[in-house]
């Protein structure tokens, strides 16, 4: 059995990533986390819904985005024997949460909305708008030291995702707040706040959808096996077959792989072994293989042919 990692020079660049990603979640936390304070009392002091909801929404983003950070930050731990690929998969429990919260957010905020049409409140819309306005700049800032980092972290996209919340609600806040003074229209404000919830769940779901694919271990979408197979068999000389194949993710950029390969008598072993893993880590980006090579029956196959063939037969009734 032969194992094929990432070199250094790739794991060097992973972890200036990660310290560049963790700063950007510890600024736009301060940030998130310094106005939710006056947007709270604003919501309140205007009767806003649109201003509660995106108030309440920055609550849940002040405590996603800590919740990031310290993914971000932990992620760093080394390995450990109890641990051995480390804390990285935390970060895409963060984003699975992450999501998670901002599909609950939304629901409560439609649920709400709905019982404004039915219960109008009157709206300060002069303070709403001022306390909007004040959080479109916040949001603004924010999204732009998120936006600057690395795409691929399914932790980052999830933080971008709930501070892109907050931008479109601060956005429609102020429309609300705008129509309100012009016209006293005050349904504008539960409208604006379902719309703005409806954007919020469609990319949330794609960020839980997406970590729960990892979290389950899921093949990555990105990957096809059985065109994987067959370019391994035909791209090594000496390959004759490829099975047992188990791919995964570690995080969404840490692909893994598992496999068996048969390999011809013949044929030599050690460059059969080199041309897989060349294979898998410059066309398929599978930096860590760990690759099992074999010659003749698959040992594995062979022991599950046999459990079968002793295993007891039943007949048509369960015994106790």
């Amino acid at each position: 059995m032969a194992h094929s990692h990432s070199g250094p020079g790739h794991a060097g660049h992973s972890h200036s990533h990660d310290i560049s990603d963790e700063r950007r979640l510890f600024w736009t936390l301060l940030l998130t986390g310094g106005f939710m304070v006056a947007e709270v009392a604003g919501g309140l002091l205007s009767g806003s819904l649109a201003l509660i909801a995106d108030a309440g929404h920055m609550l849940t983003d002040t405590a996603a985005l800590a919740l990031a950070w310290f993914a971000a930050r932990i992620a760093r731990r080394p390995a450990s024997p109890q641990r051995s690929y480390g804390y990285h998969r935390f970060q895409v429990l963060a984003a699975f949460i992450n999501g998670a919260a901002l599909i609950g957010v939304a629901a409560w905020i439609v649920i709400e909305a709905i019982a404004r049409f039915f219960r109008p409140v009157e709206v300060l819309g002069s303070l709403m708008l001022a306390v909007a306005a004040s959080g479109l700049a916040v949001n603004v800032v924010a999204f732009l030291i998120l936006k600057s980092g690395h795409r691929g972290n399914l932790n980052i996209r999830g933080a971008v995702l709930h501070v892109l919340g907050d931008l479109l609600g601060s956005v429609a806040a102020i429309v609300a707040a705008g129509i309100i003074l012009l016209t006293g229209w005050m349904p504008i404000d539960p409208i604006l706040s379902v719309v703005v919830s409806l954007l919020i769940v469609r990319s949330a779901w794609e960020i839980t959808r997406t970590s729960w694919h990892v979290l389950m271990e899921s093949t990555p979408d990105e990957f096809d096996v059985e065109a994987l197979k067959h370019e391994l068999t035909s791209a090594v000389p000496g390959v004759v077959d490829i099975h047992h194949i188990h791919l995964w993710a570690l995080t969404p950029e840490r692909p893994l792989i598992t496999l068996h390969a048969r390999i011809a008598d013949d044929a030599d072993h050690d460059a059969a072994l080199q041309g897989l893993q060349a294979i898998l880590a410059e066309r398929f980006g599978l930096g860590h293989a760990t690759i099992q090579t074999e010659r003749g029956e698959c040992i594995e196959t062979r022991r599950s042919r046999m459990a079968g063939a002793h295993a007891p037969h039943t007949h048509g009734h369960v015994h106790p």
